[in-house]
């Protein structure tokens, strides 16, 4: 059995895809290491939230946040390439002849998913930190944040960073809170509300809290 086959195809693709991203990496287009946000806010205008508690745990059962995506996705592909290239020859020792091609990607990917999250778990627990654990988005108001590009005016915004509950690092994108203000480059900033992609912040340093 090889694996160009017509009853192997899904998993050649797979297999391509994956050194496809292994060579992108290598030729400094991508980053194995790069922040995934995954929200979990879904609705059909986007301002609905789905049990977060819920999909954020399916996510971690996944492996999804436990590694950068990137990794995440390569070793999904590798898993269901080779769960699906043993499901074919096992079914042709057993039978005579392969799945179909659909059919034994159903099976290779229902099974991929889980063993995916298996190995993501202890993968992760020796990977540096500098990514992302899979959270709501909106769970980042409230938390400060440094800017660590440019300077934020009203209409045009600078980069920050801002590191959720877990201590992993997110990049935003944040404009002033306060039409007036300009937030520089090393300043410390509040993140005080979201629009879509767009946050807002407030410079700590004039920041007033009322006495009440």
């Amino acid at each position: 059995m090889t694996l160009l086959e017509p009853h192997n195809l899904p998993f050649a693709i797979a297999m391509g895809l994956m050194v496809l991203l292994a060579l992108v990496q290598l030729l400094g287009l991508g980053d194995w290491g790069g922040d995934a946000d995954f929200d979990l806010e879904t609705g059909a205008d986007g301002d609905a939230a789905l049990q977060p508690g819920m999909m954020e745990g399916f996510l971690t059962l996944l492996g999804l946040g436990r590694v950068p995506l990137t990794i995440w996705l390569a070793l999904f592909l590798l898993m269901f390439a080779g769960i699906g290239l043993s499901v074919q020859e096992l079914a042709e020792n057993l039978t005579g002849a392969p799945l179909y091609s659909w059919l034994a990607a159903v099976i290779a990917g229902g099974a991929a998913l889980p063993v995916t999250g298996v190995l993501a778990r202890p993968l992760g627990a020796v990977l540096p930190k500098d990514h992302t654990t899979a959270v709501r988005t909106e769970s980042l108001i409230g938390r400060r944040a440094t800017i660590t590009d440019g300077v934020a005016r009203a209409g045009s915004p600078a980069r920050a960073r801002v590191r959720d509950v877990h201590g992993q690092a997110h990049y935003v994108m944040v404009e002033p809170h306060e039409q007036s203000s300009e937030l520089h480059s090393g300043d410390e900033v509040l993140l005080v509300r979201r629009e879509k992609d767009q946050f807002y912040a407030t410079a700590l340093a004039e920041r007033r809290l009322s006495p009440n």
